[in-house]
């Protein structure tokens, strides 16, 4: 028993204890919010499937080694634009003979790094942004919205040329570029979410404990950012699976003989009428990928944002 008398978990089965509406304590409290967040994720078919394909898409880039049936960067030009479902080759081959099978389940693992070092960088630069600008307020906060509304009047993917232009061609001066181009919306996210609780109760209670701005900003403001920021993130996948493509389709992204999607189409569109298998399939890998992280946004925002209607 524990000290308001509920029984332990072992006792009365898991479930009763994540779904009982008199948690005994912090930690209990925050498991339960997490399970019944989970239970109205689950009940939405098309979020489960999102979730599915990116776990799959998780599985092929753990082990692509062990999945691929051949070396992605070997050249067989005696099998060149070999056509889907030849012997050896279940999605046929490309211009230098490589296998596409092969290639597609290595550039899975391009488009993950790429994934993730933008939502690393991205969201924590909009949120120390968008925070600070709402919180301290004044001059401050004009000059970071004034160089916000600078980045977000062009076009991102543009404005990511502009930034690979600069920095030269490559995976990482990419990741930077695209980083550079998707934070300002995460800083307008944090600064609208700060101004509409910067003068609440219990921040003033906070402050006459003594706490400074830094620790009112980092422990009371940016855990009431995070649940926007995760939706709006999980929104920006596909965008950001999108530019990076882009890139590699200019050659300004992953550089050859990386088998990088983008890369594979742009190769792929030079045989497309007679070949289109070379440029398709990639093309398709894209698409499911940014499908299934739109489904997946779609079902975070209904569990994570009360405004649209969810339940935590």
């Amino acid at each position: 028993m524990t000290a308001v008398g509920i029984p332990e978990p072992d006792k009365q089965g898991w479930r009763e204890w994540l779904l009982t509406e008199a948690p005994t304590s912090r930690r209990h409290a925050r498991a339960a919010s997490l399970y019944q967040g989970w239970l109205t994720l689950k009940s939405n078919k098309l979020t489960m499937i999102g979730v599915g394909i990116l776990v799959f898409l998780f599985l092929v880039a753990l082990f692509a080694p062990f999945l691929a049936p051949h070396d992605p960067f070997a050249q067989e030009l005696g099998y060149r634009l070999q056509p889907l479902w030849t012997d050896g080759h279940l999605l046929g081959t490309d211009s230098l003979g490589r296998d596409i099978l092969s290639r597609l389940i290595y550039g899975s693992r391009i488009t993950l790094y790429i994934v993730l070092m933008v939502a690393l960088i991205a969201p924590i630069a909009g949120l120390f942004v968008g925070t600070v600008a709402g919180y301290v307020g004044g001059w401050a906060d004009t000059i970071l919205m004034r160089i916000t509304d600078i980045f977000l009047a062009f076009p991102r993917l543009v404005l990511a040329l502009a930034f690979v232009a600069a920095l030269g061609a490559g995976i990482e001066n990419a990741v930077l570029a695209i980083a550079l181009t998707a934070w300002p919306p995460y800083a307008r996210i944090a600064r609208a979410e700060t101004l509409s609780i910067r003068k609440s109760d219990y921040i003033s209670a906070v402050k006459l404990q003594g706490a400074g701005p830094l620790r009112i900003i980092t422990k009371h403001i940016w855990p009431l950012c995070i649940s926007s920021l995760i939706v709006r993130v999980t929104l920006d996948m596909a965008g950001i699976i999108l530019a990076a493509a882009g890139l590699g389709f200019l050659g300004l992204g992953a550089q050859p003989p990386s088998p990088e999607w983008g890369a594979m189409i742009s190769e792929g569109r030079k045989f497309l009428l007679d070949y289109w298998w070379i440029a398709t399939v990639p093309g398709l890998a894209i698409f499911t990928v940014s499908l299934a992280f739109n489904l997946l946004g779609d079902g975070l925002r209904d569990v994570l944002d009360p405004k649209d209607g969810g339940e935590l």
